[in-house]
């Protein structure tokens, strides 16, 4: 595992959370074309990714990769339409489309939002309540 401990905060966790929650709210509102489908994809990936760090942290840990966070995701035990560990292959596809250059299309924006509604709103509730329940 490639992270490093320190103390855990609740507060930066939650925080974390809210902003993801902010930025998938705005992304979900977004005209899918072939053109947005770069920004479609690439924020709803690091949606995702921000729940699996705000977890982290929540413990008390820092990640040192992508692949940790959500990797962290896939650990929890939630119900949602589509199986979580999908969510790797928005991490795959972000990769390719930072570092060498692909260009998504229509469809592949589609089918992250479908990703999205599935698997993200359950995390969040699961988070939320793991951050009020630890709170108290």
């Amino acid at each position: 595992m490639n992270e490093r401990v320190k103390h855990p905060d609740k507060k930066n966790a939650l925080s974390i959370l809210q902003a993801a929650e902010r930025e998938m709210s705005y992304t979900l509102n977004l005209q899918i074309n072939d053109e947005s489908a770069f920004n479609i994809i690439r924020n709803i990936y690091e949606c995702f990714r921000m729940l699996g760090d705000s977890r982290l942290v929540s413990k008390g840990f820092i990640s040192q990769d992508h692949v940790t966070q959500i990797k962290e995701l896939e650990n929890i035990p939630v119900v949602t339409q589509r199986p979580i560990r999908i969510i790797d292959t928005l991490r795959k596809l972000r990769h390719n489309i930072n570092y060498y250059g692909y260009i998504p299309n229509k469809t592949e924006a589609e089918d992250a939002v479908s990703i999205a509604k599935s698997c993200f709103f359950p995390l969040v509730e699961f988070i939320k309540n793991e951050l009020i329940a630890d709170h108290k």
